[in-house]
This record gives structure tokens, sequence and C-alpha cells, in this order.
């Protein structure tokens, strides 16, 4: 099923997905399995408890995680692939030093993320695959970046609602 997005809808959502606390979140469940629900504040020190908070509502709301019982705070399926896109982003801006080669994990995600998006916005609403424009060098067209643009546009088809909660994130 193949879900249009506005432009403008692509870009609420890439930046609500390139919220660093969230990145932090998926990533490290991601990396190191389910985290028990009263050790989220130990595992991300860093996050105030309101960031937190609002990051694990986001998500839940989103569908990327749930709470089970005595097992924690654990990805669901479209949290999984979410953390897939990730992945796929920082290994590409990884490869090619983006935005810079001293970069920290999370940003080279946000940065890559709208570059990404960037170049999916001209294709969103037709199909899978990126849209090589003016300023997009065949070094940035490589197969891993065409492979993240693949996984994002797969995520946002297969997962509607993160346009939605985005529009009501960005409106409020």
């Amino acid at each position: 099923m193949t879900t249009s997005y506005t432009t403008a809808e692509l870009r609420d959502t890439v930046a609500m997905l390139s919220s660093p606390p969230l990145i932090r979140l998926i990533t490290e469940i991601d990396d190191n399995g389910p985290i028990p629900a009263r050790g989220l504040t130990r595992t991300l020190a860093d996050l105030s408890t309101h960031h937190l908070r609002q990051t694990t509502d986001q998500a839940r709301t989103l569908g990327l995680i749930r709470v089970r019982p005595g097992v924690g705070v654990g990805l669901t399926e479209a949290g999984t692939e979410l953390a897939d896109v990730y992945d796929a982003t920082a290994r590409w801006a990884r490869r090619h030093a983006y935005p810079s080669g001293i970069s920290d994990f999370t940003s080279r995600i946000q940065h890559t993320l709208r570059l990404v998006a960037e170049a999916l916005a001209p294709v969103v609403a037709d199909g899978p695959g990126c849209s090589a424009g003016d300023h997009f060098t065949s070094a940035k067209m490589d197969a891993d970046f065409v492979g993240a643009c693949d996984l994002l546009h797969q995520w946002l088809s297969a997962y509607p609602q993160a346009a939605r909660l985005a529009e009501y994130e960005f409106a409020a």
C-alpha cells in the first residue's frame, strides 16, 4: 500500500523521526534489547525526565515501542523497521563523512534523513526510489543511499500514522 505524502508532511514526519531522543531510544533498544521500564532513566541518563517521557509517549503513539511486563520496553515491528532506516542512513553517512568527518551517530542520522527525504520527495507518492536532482552527485546516489531512500519510503508507506502524528506535533 502506498500512502501519498505532501512535501510538508514528508518534511514534518522526517523532522519528527529525526528527534535525537527518539533516535537514541530506538537505537538503544535495537542494539541492546528491551530496557526494563524503570531502567530507562538509567540507560538514557543524559535525557531529562520530561524529554524521556515525551519521547516514550511519542514512540508508543507511533507504535514503535511496547511495554511488556517482566520484559521491559521493546521495539515493535515498526520500531525495528525504523531502526533499520536509522542504520542504513548512518552507514551511508559514515562512509561519506556526512555531514562531517567528526559527526556523532545521531547528527549523522538527522542530516542524512533530511537528505534522503529531499531526494525522496518527488517520488514519494509514485513508488519507491530516489530522485537524483541536480544537486546530488553520483557519490551520494550510491546503492546505500538508494537503499536508505527505499527503506524510508517503505516505512512511511507501511506506517502512515507517522504523518498524522507529525501534523499534530508540529501544529501544537
